[in-house]
């Protein structure tokens, strides 16, 4: 039997920085395949290629088909996938993270393990979003009161810019319509923002499911970060949508979105917010991106001290030498 399309693996410098890729690419009605290392779109129209490497989040709506190979090139460039309903309002998957280094999600075990950096990282997630308070001295009870008050005066605010009647945050799970414009457009946003944050906290090498804010769901972190953007960005661009036209208003959301985004430069912003987020100690500095070049694995030791792995550490004069493979 022969060996069908093999390829050699992407190394990391081959990879594109998370801040440097498209946010998301939203396809429906097509094949995905892959062609090389871009992934080739099929339609009624024709054939597209898209290098894999630039993409953040790859959308997958209604009518598409996608390849193995495809979902290879994708896992093996971090990219994250989500297949989507017909209004793109469900995330369901992810590509491997492009980080070599485990140093970011060791850093967010220990801000999340200790309940006092968890809730100082939460207070600074509250910060981020809200610059004009300080929740230096609030409660996790106190925390989402005023949360939840900022984002009700959030939703008057852009009502009152737009012109857009506002009657509450209406959402039933599975049943997209049956909301307004402007809530069916804050959903597509949060999707699509849910799929953004998935993939450059994926990317990273950060756990998911740590999360500071949220808790007891697998994309807890996730949550976390985009709620970062919501009166920002999210909601201002539901609105404005909403305003223009009430047709169409999930798939015209997720365009606005997706250029407000580049426009903005979200993604560098992202990933220097989770940054300084877990790494207090530094803002953030370390250039975690420039750890993709290094496989290293170490082994931990006592006092906190790492140690070189492909050692026998037995302390005798035989066995394997530096630099072995131990199995």
């Amino acid at each position: 039997m022969s060996t069908v399309s093999r390829r050699p693996a992407l190394t990391p410098r081959q990879l594109t920085r998370t801040g440097d890729r498209l946010s998301f690419v939203y396809l429906e009605r097509c094949t995905v395949h892959r062609d090389a290392n871009a992934i080739t779109v099929q339609d009624a129209e024709g054939t597209t290629h898209i290098p894999s490497a630039t993409i953040g989040t790859l959308l997958l709506g209604p009518g598409t088909r996608v390849t193995h190979q495809a979902m290879s090139v994708l896992g093996e460039t971090g990219a994250a996938v989500c297949w989507v309903g017909e209004h793109g309002v469900r995330y369901y998957a992810s590509g491997r993270a492009l980080s070599r280094s485990s140093a970011l999600m060791e850093a967010q075990a220990r801000q999340w393990a200790n309940p006092r950096s968890r809730l100082a990282v939460a207070r600074e997630m509250y910060r981020l979003r809200f610059p004009d308070e300080d929740p230096d001295r609030l409660t996790r009870h106190e925390l989402l009161g005023r949360e939840g008050r900022r984002v009700k005066d959030c939703y008057k605010a852009q009502a009152a810019r737009t012109g857009v009647p506002w009657r509450g945050r209406k959402y039933v799970p599975g049943d997209f319509t049956s909301g307004d414009a402007v809530n069916q457009g804050i959903t597509a946003a949060a999707q699509c923002m849910y799929g953004i944050a998935h993939a450059i906290v994926t990317s990273l090498g950060c756990s998911p499911a740590l999360g500071f804010v949220h808790s007891g769901h697998e994309l807890s972190f996730v949550l976390d970060v985009a709620d970062l953007y919501k009166t920002e960005i999210g909601i201002p661009v539901a609105f404005d949508v909403a305003a223009e036209d009430e047709e169409d208003v999930g798939s015209r959301t997720r365009r606005a979105l997706r250029d407000r985004i580049n426009e903005t430069s979200l993604l560098n912003r992202c990933v220097d917010d989770i940054k300084r987020l877990l790494l207090p100690q530094t803002d953030g500095s370390p250039d975690l991106d420039a750890d993709r070049d290094r496989d290293v694995v170490t082994l931990q030791s006592d006092h906190g001290h790492q140690v070189a792995s492909g050692v026998n550490h037995d302390g005798s004069d035989h066995g394997f030498d530096h630099g072995d493979v131990l199995w």
